[in-house]
């Protein structure tokens, strides 16, 4: 017998917290303004299935109803990688949100995390689209923006963020992140007062990856700056994110 989280209003101050920032990106981005059908991004690890339970509150409350279906990629590395399926599928199960699956082809020989990252996101998009769903949520956080945007800077002297709203226009869909505002640490509090806190990830990649080595450097900076995290999101989204603003 599975032991299955179900986290669900009435929320605790940390849920309520979290539900208003997510209430407060999809307003203010017009995340789901002509989405009746979004498809959720669920590699099992605690910010998707965060993004699952909040966006299954705030559906038809205060927003009009919005159809959900959760897309799970598998595989022997993929993100999300070791992940109990039956447990994801029974999650799903008990909020009503059908569950769709694709497989991933990568193999250790091959694995890298661009490569990765596009086969994961044309199936993600593919199943999606099967379903009529064109918008895509994923569970990048305030903290996963802030990276990007050291990277993108140190990398590529582009001052850009991970944009809330994405049309893809080459895929016919778009990506919203509802997430945008929560900070890491307040989605791993939240995962643990509901009992879906896990380490999933095993990609040997993965485990020492350039995002992971800009995280650790964001927490040698926090050490100066607490708020470096914070500031550097916000920046992002005041001065390198306009597209989402005017999508």
């Amino acid at each position: 017998m599975l032991d299955l989280p179900l986290a669900q209003p009435p929320w605790s101050g940390l849920g309520k917290r979290l539900e208003s920032m997510v209430r407060k990106a999809l307003f203010e981005f017009q995340m789901v303004s002509d989405s009746p059908k979004i498809a959720i991004a669920l590699s099992g690890g605690k910010d998707s299935l965060a993004l699952l339970f909040l966006l299954k509150a705030i559906s038809g409350r205060g927003f009009p109803p919005f159809e959900l279906f959760a897309v799970h990629v598998h595989g022997a590395f993929s993100c999300g990688a070791g992940v109990n399926l039956d447990y994801l599928r029974a999650i799903c199960t008990r909020l009503e949100i059908p569950f769709l699956m694709r497989e991933s082809t990568q193999t250790l020989e091959s694995l890298e995390c661009y490569g990765c990252s596009r086969e994961r996101r044309r199936l993600l998009f593919e199943a999606a689209k099967s379903v009529g769903a064109t918008t895509i949520a994923f569970g990048h956080h305030r903290d996963d923006s802030a990276q990007t945007l050291l990277m993108n800077l140190l990398h590529k002297a582009e001052f850009a963020a991970n944009l809330p709203k994405l049309h893809m226009r080459e895929y016919g869909v778009t990506i919203i992140r509802p997430l945008i505002y929560v900070a890491e640490k307040e989605i791993s509090t939240f995962a643990e007062q509901h009992g879906f806190k896990r380490i999933t990830c095993r990609c040997p990649v993965g485990q020492n990856s350039m995002r992971r080595q800009v995280d650790q450097l964001l927490t040698q900076l926090e050490e100066l700056f607490p708020n470096a995290r914070e500031n550097i999101a916000k920046a992002g989204l005041l001065y390198g994110s306009d597209k989402a603003k005017n999508p």
